[in-house]
């Protein structure tokens, strides 16, 4: 097995079989990847074949240099937020790749889940990706440039969104324009 591009805490199948499914669980903004592996914990009992990595963003936070973001969100320049998203874009397609080679699991096993800046790159990457993934689970996130992601969606994995009504950070209208 080679190392992955992305640092990653890993949680193995609870069945101690070769994982049959790969969950991958992207944090949100200042977060880190064990800060979201305790989903883990309660999805093994459903899951035991699954293996669930859970990497970190690729860039130190700026709010927080304790966690991590997937892209920098201190400008209001759409473009620039835009081109940053595209750098972590192209890194967790290589995460997503190197997951599906690591462990000889086809991509329609695959699920990626986020949470807020994580469901946000989820969601560009998931419906970019020329292979479809198995399915996209997002908590509280958004279409980060809706007029690039229509011009650029190469496959429609199982989507399942969900938001919070009183969610101060990501307006709950995002959901809907998702």
């Amino acid at each position: 097995m080679t190392s992955f591009i992305l640092d990653s805490n890993l949680i193995a199948p609870l069945s101690k079989n070769k994982p049959r499914q790969a969950i991958i669980l992207c944090h949100g903004y200042g977060g880190d990847g064990k800060d979201i592996s305790t989903l883990a914990i309660n999805w093994q009992r459903f899951l035991p074949d699954a293996i669930f990595i859970c990497p970190n963003a690729p860039e130190i936070c700026n709010d927080n240099p304790q966690g991590y973001q997937w892209f920098d969100l201190s400008s209001d320049n759409k473009e620039l937020i835009l081109e940053k998203s595209l750098l972590a874009e192209e890194k967790l397609n290589k995460f997503i790749d190197q997951v599906s080679d690591n462990f000889q699991i086809d991509l329609k096993n695959l699920a990626m889940v986020g949470f807020s800046q994580g469901c946000m790159i989820s969601i560009q990457v998931g419906l970019k990706k020329k292979q479809q993934i198995g399915c996209l689970i997002g908590y509280s996130g958004k279409i980060i440039n809706q007029e690039h992601l229509s011009k650029n969606i190469n496959s429609k994995p199982k989507i399942f969104l969900l938001h919070g009504e009183n969610d101060t950070i990501v307006p709950p209208i995002h959901l809907l324009e998702a």
